[in-house]
């Protein structure tokens, strides 16, 4: 069996949003707290952090450009760079050092330290972990088009997850190809490379190259 759970994909201690994390065993399990847990967070925030706007906290360091759309609530840690049109909806927590590029739209999502979404990317009902990154265009699609609730498809397993929306759980150090789409109830390990064009659903395991679902070679 692929290894799905928090402690298998993400290292905690590379967000400020690890406390949400506590007492879990999924990840997608978090996905209807984040914005709940982003307005408490923020009350809690040291002066280095500016409030512009209720239920919003950002970073004194953020660059942020003038043609985005921030909308709470949302936590924008240090040193991240927000480009031009870029579009954050809401219920998001964005850690140290990311990018957040031009028109890419987030919406209850959790990026870890050091994350890049720099191009055309729409990352929604989704948790990104550290030094992941996602190719221009490539998206989670985060409703089926049945739109039933999504189920985890692991090694003939299926683990349903009650959520109607849910995109991707990207582990650390992902690589997406461009143009890709993480179909509803994709879970990518560690240390995984996605090539472009792919159409991904279900787990793909760590340490791997996803060429497509019938092509899925170890890393050497």
């Amino acid at each position: 069996m692929s290894n799905i759970q928090i402690k298998d994909l993400y290292d905690l201690n590379e967000t400020i949003a690890k406390d949400l994390f506590e007492g879990k065993t999924y990840p997608w399990e978090v996905l209807p707290e984040i914005g709940d847990f982003v307005k408490k967070l923020g009350e809690t925030l040291s002066d280095e952090f500016e409030h512009p706007e209720e239920n919003i906290w950002i970073h004194k360091s953020v660059k942020i450009a003038k043609t985005a759309t921030l909308n709470g609530p949302l936590i924008i840690d240090a040193d991240t760079e927000v480009r031009p049109g870029a579009f954050i909806r809401g219920n998001v927590l964005v850690g140290k050092n990311c990018v957040v590029g031009n028109s890419t739209e987030l919406k209850n999502v959790v990026l870890f330290n050091t994350v890049q979404v720099p191009h055309y990317n729409y990352v929604g009902d989704s948790i990104l972990g550290t030094h992941s990154h996602m190719g221009a265009g490539s998206i989670t699609s985060n409703v089926k088009s049945d739109k039933t609730l999504v189920v985890v498809k692991n090694d003939g397993e299926e683990i349903e997850t009650g959520l109607k929306k849910f995109g991707a759980m990207i582990g650390d150090y992902v690589e997406v190809g461009c143009n890709s789409v993480l179909n509803p109830g994709t879970v990518v390990g560690r240390n995984t490379n996605i090539y472009p064009l792919s159409p991904v659903r279900g787990v793909v395991p760590e340490n791997s190259i996803y060429k497509s679902a019938e092509n899925i070679a170890d890393k050497k």
